[in-house]
């Protein structure tokens, strides 16, 4: 008989134990690509980190984009008492704050589009979102008999960039090798984050060239909008979809019964929810401390300088991903909490003395603080799920993968939160008390709380995440 109809055992069993060899690398209609493996060094350094640069180049755009749109009205906001907008201090707090909390729910849903629809397919589709706040606001702000209700609804819509930010960085961890996903996200998130200090700059120049009035308002909507057609072109035209970058919507969900999920959303309100809450509120809290400063009218020395704030707390994000990689993300954001505590109190101390420059500097540090820690808390989290998986012995190139990428989505959902409860805890403060000092005391009690809980929980010795130097 033939052998091939009988093989040898031992045959069978040496072809059975024998390594399968890699998918090859291929593309397929519609950007999709095959076989992409960052954690294959050989792989990686050949085809996989050129594919990831270019994919986090584009990305990088579209959240920018996403950021500033997502901050258009709170720069804008400080502009409409002088164009005829009849709003109490109440009605612009809730028009700086309403953005933040649509765009914070958003980024549920938004954490899974990568995994149902592509990264190349979401990015385009998102982009394109932001032109209807974008004509939305310019045609509102042009009219000051607009009503508050429809303000804040077109307000509301801004969230759409706030979302933005869950899909890509869902997204761009599955280009990445695990020992460079700090430096990557954290490049990508403070490419978005810079969003918001470019259109903190560029809306009060854009405004002041045409005119001071509903008219010039106009200008802070239609301005973007060439820029997303441009993102959106681009992103449909170089970027990728990877075929393995596949979510189960609900194994993902399941990330959220897991304990240290709602930890690390913890710490990232107070990380991330901070940079985004200050940012917010920054233009109209420097004309409320200092109606009078030096010659500028109220809305020119908000408007010149608020930007500093987000701009200094976007470039230091990536270097906190980066000391995270190095020393680990839970000592570097114990690091963080205990500087954002030292330099909340000293803003609070030092109000009275009415030092605007005083009070500059110290915003500037707690802003960079608050940039570095977005990096370290964000890089904890692959680390934290690598080690879940190891001890629930599961397949780390699949399931724990996309466990962490849609823990990344949904932790930045519930870190954004913070942008929403900043603005109402210092309009809650002011209006009650007169003053900001009683939310500054909080912030205080809130960061000495995150780092406790940072330290128990990823840096105490004799835990599992302490021993794996999370």
């Amino acid at each position: 008989m033939s052998s091939e109809l009988h093989p040898d055992p031992s045959t069978t069993a040496a072809r059975s134990s024998a390594p399968v060899p890699p998918l090859a690398l291929r593309e397929r209609p519609g950007r999709w690509l095959d076989g992409y493996r960052p954690e294959d060094p050989a792989f990686w350094e050949s085809a996989g980190r050129p594919i990831a640069r270019t994919n986090l180049a584009w990305s990088i755009l579209a959240e920018f984009l996403g950021f500033a749109v997502w901050q258009l009205w709170a720069i804008t906001v400080v502009f409409l008492p002088g164009a005829g907008f009849p709003f109490s201090d109440s009605q612009i707090f809730w028009l700086i704050s309403i953005p933040s909390l649509v765009g914070a729910t958003l980024r549920i849903p938004y954490t899974f589009m990568v995994g149902r629809f592509g990264g190349r397919n979401w990015t385009v589709v998102s982009a394109l979102l932001l032109l209807v706040p974008t004509a939305g606001l310019a045609l509102a702000v042009g009219n000051p008999a607009t009503p508050f209700w429809v303000m804040l609804l077109l307000a509301a819509t801004a969230g759409f960039g706030g979302g933005n930010f869950a899909s890509s960085m869902a997204n761009i961890t599955f280009f990445y090798p695990v020992r460079e996903k700090g430096w990557a996200l954290g490049l990508n998130a403070a490419g978005g984050n810079l969003g918001t200090a470019v259109a903190q700059l560029v809306v009060p120049i854009a405004v002041s060239l045409v005119a001071l009035g509903a008219t010039g308002l106009s200008v802070a909507g239609w301005l973007w909008v060439p820029f997303i057609l441009f993102a959106a072109w681009g992103a449909r035209r170089y970027m990728h979809n990877l075929s393995h970058a596949k979510g189960d919507v609900a194994g993902s969900l399941a990330t959220v019964r897991e304990p240290h999920f709602w930890v690390m959303s913890f710490l990232y309100v107070g990380t991330f929810g901070s940079f985004i809450g200050f940012s917010s509120v920054f233009p109209k809290l420097i004309a409320d401390t200092f109606p009078g400063f030096s010659s500028f009218t109220v809305g020119a020395a908000a408007l010149s300088l608020a930007f500093l704030g987000p701009l200094v707390g976007s470039v230091s994000r990536p270097y906190g991903g980066r000391l995270a990689d190095r020393f680990g993300g839970a000592p570097v954001t114990v690091a963080v909490f205990a500087v954002m505590a030292l330099l909340a109190l000293a803003v609070v101390l030092t109000l009275p003395r009415a030092d605007f420059w005083l009070f500059l500097g110290l915003f500037l540090l707690l802003f960079t603080a608050a940039g570095m820690g977005n990096g370290s808390t964000y890089r904890m989290i692959p680390s934290i799920y690598r080690v879940l998986g190891l001890r629930q012995q599961q397949d780390l190139a699949v399931s724990t993968e996309r466990k962490a990428s849609a823990a990344l989505g949904l932790i930045g959902a519930v870190g954004a939160y913070g942008g929403f409860l900043i603005p109402q805890a210092l309009n809650l403060s002011n209006t009650t008390t007169g003053a900001y000092s009683a939310a500054f005391y909080g912030f205080v009690a809130f960061y000495v709380v995150a780092l406790a809980v940072t330290w128990a929980c990823y840096l105490r010795p004799g835990t599992e995440m302490g021993d794996s130097h999370i």
